[in-house]
């Protein structure tokens, strides 16, 4: 076959440097071919080495007692939860596919996450997303929300998982360059788990699932530089999504896996052909030999180069048990799928691809893998000067004597604070029939079947705290993830992370992705939350900005006993309202500040971990002993926003309350201040007093500050509104918007 030319101009047109392409003659001792620089070019992009990335994340801790991987051993990860089963989860992004086709680009998100916890063997049984956007004002961004919102909605309702949770943000920070981030969690026998591995000698290497076509070629590429006018060129990166038949994937998959017919099994995701040969060979000590002819393609005249970089949806590369091979092919071809011997196992530790007899690609495996030879680098930090000038703010310059009524009804119809019924109400979270408590409370909660317990998740981040500081904010994300977990009666157990950022090549960008990783650790550290994998999302940027600094946590918590299960809502007339924790004067880098004076200034809210964690720690305390009938935490919008959604999120059952507070603080800062460690519960009147007497013995404020009960929500003398005027601002100013969609 012969190749194109391999020319300084192809070596930088396939995003290498020149010394890495140095590097790439060394390990091979000769000049690669074109075949040869398309694979290392996806290998050693970005989005496939984390060469940017993995000496930081090397940092964080991924060590627990409940883990059965730790991070990068596996496509996801592995948390025990006794009773022989175990949970499989993992948060990825899909962003920059999203932002030139919306509707494929976040389908092909949530079908790739699905894959990489099917094919360890779990079943998945919940769905999860975050999602930030530009202002919803903007016609382009109600177009990339529309698209979005039906990709994610189209693709898991067909496949058959319920979406369960999430969050959705809007900042004129997110405007070119939206991030969606998928998660996906999955349960399965602990003992019946399967590696991402090729091992052995002589075992046949097969290719399952979809025929591979043109689509997504070069598309961890395209994820590993920033967007540009150019971008739209590159919708062919942008790969096409079939749920109908990644179920039939997924029941033949888990079947092969449980009749112990396979050595390892992993998704086709960035990369392809190539990603999954060389990983799965490097992560079993092996070498693999392929035949590209034997690919199953449907597009004609593939070259090798198009067959190996093909990001080409609903495929898995199986290694299969020697002699096992048949049975395979028959389970396959009962769920009508291909399943193709492309190659096979051998011990030679090299990735060797074959075209009708002739070597097209000769590279050792651990050059192309992650852990192995791949670059690593150590960028520059430099603190942006923005961040001290903005961390400073002088209380006097916001008037106090104001109209809290009306900016409370303003802070509710505010878009990161109001009702996302309209966007979740496209998902479905009911399938399967697990879930107990679906979108709209502190967290999701699914049931495990034939157990007493559950398990709860939350997707958490606040990018404007990571914007004003970076290591503080996602400290806070961690914090606020476990918060949820805690409020909705789980003991948080782990975490996944989504780390979305700018390009990583500019010092103050990457000062932030540093500082973002060491608060990240130290709060997971303190919270016994080890970080089981994810993904970093490099050169989220538009020709005008970088988004937040966003890195998000998709927090994973155990529910010992359903009937521990909380949500957040007011329940019945007469129960008694608690605050725990301390409301502190402060007012920096609120949704406050951001919505009334359209300012994002001043220091993020503090934070004492040791006490967040005592504050947990004493709420999940009471809610056991049966003492709490509903959890919300303060975060977002303040306390005040907490009130009104416990008054209103239950729409079946909206019941209002009387709340006085003895603090003498501003009154704004009161209401929409967003201190940390705080919780508003409600509890009989009869547990009222074991409710402080707990608090007390852990040394934890608490104050009753109102009862539950009739039809408006009054705050001390600053706000009286009524359960119809909150109802009105929270529910429906979205769809006001976003229904106005252009295309």
């Amino acid at each position: 076959m012969e190749q194109p030319k391999v020319t300084p101009q192809a070596v930088a047109d396939h995003g290498l440097s020149e010394q890495e392409y140095q590097k790439i003659i060394e390990i091979l001792g000769r000049e690669p071919n074109f075949t040869e620089l398309g694979v290392f070019s996806v290998m050693w992009s970005e989005h496939c080495s984390y060469k940017n990335s993995i000496a930081l994340l090397k940092t964080l801790p991924r060590d627990g007692e409940a883990l059965l991987s730790k991070a990068g051993e596996e496509n996801a990860g592995v948390v025990d939860i006794g009773g022989g089963l175990a949970v499989v989860f993992k948060i990825e992004s899909h962003n920059h596919p999203s932002a030139v086709e919306p509707y494929q680009g976040a389908a092909t998100g949530v079908g790739g996450i699905l894959r990489d916890i099917f094919t360890m063997g779990a079943r998945p049984i919940a769905s999860l997303n975050s999602l930030r956007f530009g202002l919803p004002e903007n016609p382009r961004v109600r177009y990339l929300v529309d698209g979005v919102v039906r990709g994610i909605g189209d693709y898991g309702n067909s496949f058959g998982v319920p979406t369960v949770a999430g969050e959705t943000y809007f900042d004129d920070a997110y405007t070119g360059n939206p991030l969606i981030n998928a998660m996906a969690v999955g349960i399965a026998k602990a003992d019946g788990l399967v590696s991402g591995k090729i091992a052995g000698i002589g075992n046949a290497v097969m290719i399952v699932g979809s025929k591979t076509g043109r689509d997504g070629i070069h598309g961890a590429t395209f994820a590993s530089e920033e967007l540009s006018e150019k971008s739209e060129e590159k919708r062919p990166s942008v790969q096409i999504g079939d749920p109908f038949t990644e179920k039939l994937l997924l029941e033949a998959t888990l079947e092969i896996i449980r009749e112990d017919l396979v050595i390892g099994v992993q998704d086709m995701g960035a990369a392809g052909i190539t990603c999954s040969c060389s990983e799965m060979s490097f992560r079993g000590g092996a070498g693999v030999t392929i035949d590209i002819d034997r690919v199953p393609i449907r597009e004609s005249e593939m070259t090798p180069y198009e067959i190996l970089l093909s990001e080409s949806q609903e495929r898995m590369l199986v290694c299969v048990k020697k002699g096992r091979e048949e049975d395979v092919r028959r389970i396959f071809e009962k769920w009508e799928l291909n399943s193709t011997i492309i190659g096979e196992s051998n011990d030679s530790g090299i990735f060797k691809v074959r075209l009708d007899g002739e070597t097209v690609v000769d590279i050792p495996s651990d050059a192309l893998a992650l852990g192995g030879r791949t670059p690593v680098y150590h960028r520059e930090t430099k603190k942006p000067a923005y961040i001290d000038k903005l961390s400073k703010i002088d209380l006097k310059d916001y008037a106090v004597n104001r109209d809290f009524n009306r900016d409370l009804l303003t802070m509710l119809a505010a878009p990161n604070i109001c009702d996302k019924s309209w966007v979740y109400n496209q998902y479905d979270s009911m399938v399967r029939t697990n879930t107990a408590v679906g979108p709209g409370s502190d967290a999701a909660v699914i049931r495990v079947r034939k157990t007493s317990k559950a398990l709860a998740f939350a997707t958490d981040c606040n990018g404007r705290y990571c914007y004003l500081n970076p290591r503080q904010g996602a400290m806070l994300a961690v914090s606020e993830a476990a918060r949820n977990i805690v409020c909705s009666g789980g003991r948080p157990v782990a975490i996944t992370n989504c780390l979305n950022f700018g390009n990583p090549y500019k010092p103050e960008i990457y000062y932030g992705f540093a500082e973002a990783v060491a608060g990240m650790g130290d709060a997971c550290r303190v919270f016994g939350t080890p970080v089981t994998g994810g993904n970093v999302s490099f050169y989220n940027e538009d020709p005008d900005r970088a988004v937040f600094p966003t890195p998000t946590v998709g927090m994973l918590g155990i529910i010992e006993n359903v009937s521990q299960i909380t949500t957040q809502w007011f329940k019945e007339d007469g129960d008694f309202i608690y605050l725990i924790g301390e409301t502190k004067e402060e007012l920096g880098a609120s949704e406050y500040l951001h919505t009334i004076f359209g300012k994002n200034i001043g220091p993020v809210p503090d934070l004492d971990l040791d006490f967040e964690k005592r504050m947990q720690d004493t709420l999940l305390e009471a809610i056991q002993a049966g003492l709490i009938k509903s959890a919300h935490d303060c975060s977002d919008g303040g306390l005040a926003v907490a009130l009104a959604e416990c008054c209103i999120s239950n729409r079946e059952h909206l019941i209002g309350g009387t709340v006085h507070i003895d603090d003498n603080i501003r009154p704004d800062c009161l209401l929409f201040g967003e201190t940390q460690s705080r919780a508003v519960v409600t509890v009989a009147e009869s547990d009222a007093e074991s409710l402080v007497e707990l608090c007390a013995r852990n040394d934890i404020p608490v104050s009753a500050i109102g009862t539950v009960g009739g039809d408006r929500l009054k705050i001390n003398d600053l706000t009286d509104v009524s359960l119809g005027q909150m109802e009105k601002a929270y529910y429906e100013s979205l769809p006001a918007i976003l229904e106005r969609v252009t295309r």
